[in-house]
């Protein structure tokens, strides 16, 4: 189910990325939730909230990084 405010993203998230990377999250897990809707546009047998989490989970990935320091730290553009 789509997120409203971070607050209510998975604590997994709250817990370990930056507020900035938690933003991306949620704007990218909402979007992920309306485009893949229909299970023929999803990979294998993954769910709908499987598939929008790994977008999610991918959309930060691509600003931020985790660190030696077990930290997720920004990205040098």
């Amino acid at each position: 189910m789509p997120y409203k405010q971070l607050g209510d993203l998975p604590d997994s998230v709250r817990d370990n990325v930056p507020r900035h990377a938690q933003e991306i999250y949620l704007e990218a897990f909402n979007s992920a939730w309306d485009q893949y809707a229909d299970p023929d546009e999803r990979r294998g047998d993954a769910s709908r909230e499987e598939t929008a989490h790994r977008v999610a989970c991918a959309a930060v990935k691509q600003k931020y990084e985790k660190g030696d320091d077990g930290r997720w730290h920004r990205k040098d553009d």
